[in-house]
């Protein structure tokens, strides 16, 4: 069986609300889209009815996977999910579809060549923010700047959930993370530049959410720590076990 052009892949934890209206938009776009592609929904520890809804979904659409991982942690959904898809590319998408779908021709060949890994930038030229309150932007670019400065010198915008993978890329790099939550990407992208891999920035609009997850305090400090955390496997060599 030839393998889709395009893997989409969704994490989705308690995503009851939201995830339907994200795949009404999937669906929509790929339909008017003359490459095969797949979407690959990761369901893991939700309370709610995230499994159900996707579920009743994928009896509808004959080319959507729901993968059920009772282990919490987005990495972990995200790296099962990537591990998983069957597409030449590897498309990390997240639940809230902050970025419009639309976005993502920019991320695909004939748009874009010659890369291992597109990742979305709301900091790249081009790029545009709507409704983000100022508090949330700064608190996101000194965040950034303390992950240039450890670790990922020259990456503006290394946070945001959308990043397009080649199918060998993805296979080597994600087949190396331990870090199973928030911090996944920049272990994900560390693993790419230690590779030599070629890693390109795409400017997007990009829309903020006001039910978003994400905990500045909290979030920038496990970040702080899951830094530290790389750089240890780094000096152990944990690393440099695998091609």
């Amino acid at each position: 069986m030839t393998p889709p052009f395009l893997s989409i892949i969704i994490p989705a934890h308690n995503e009851e609300i939201r995830l339907p209206r994200t795949l009404r938009q999937v669906f929509a776009f790929l339909e008017k889209q003359s490459y095969s592609a797949e979407v690959v929904i990761v369901e893991n520890g939700s309370s709610d009815r995230t499994l159900e809804m996707a579920r009743e979904f994928a009896s509808r659409h004959s080319n959507l996977v729901v993968i059920r991982e009772e282990r919490a942690g987005k990495g972990n959904a995200v790296r099962r999910g990537v591990l998983e898809a069957q597409g030449e590319y590897r498309f990390i998408c997240d639940a809230d579809l902050s970025m419009p779908i639309e976005e993502l021709q920019k991320f695909l060949p004939p748009v874009l060549n010659d890369f291992d890994i597109a990742i979305a930038s709301r900091e790249a030229p081009g790029a545009v923010r709507y409704n983000e309150p100022s508090y949330r932007h700064w608190g996101g670019r000194a965040i950034n700047l303390a992950i240039r400065i450890l670790i990922l010198p020259g990456l503006n915008d290394t946070q945001c959930g959308f990043k397009c993978f080649r199918a060998e890329a993805a296979k080597k790099i994600f087949s190396q993370q331990t870090l199973l939550g928030w911090s996944f990407d920049i272990e994900i992208l560390y693993l790419a530049r230690k590779k030599r891999m070629t890693i390109k920035e795409i400017p997007v609009r990009w829309y903020f959410d006001a039910d978003s997850k994400v905990n500045a305090v909290r979030d920038a400090l496990r970040m702080l720590s899951d830094i530290f955390r790389i750089h240890i496997n780094a000096l152990r060599g944990r690393y440099d076990l695998k091609p």
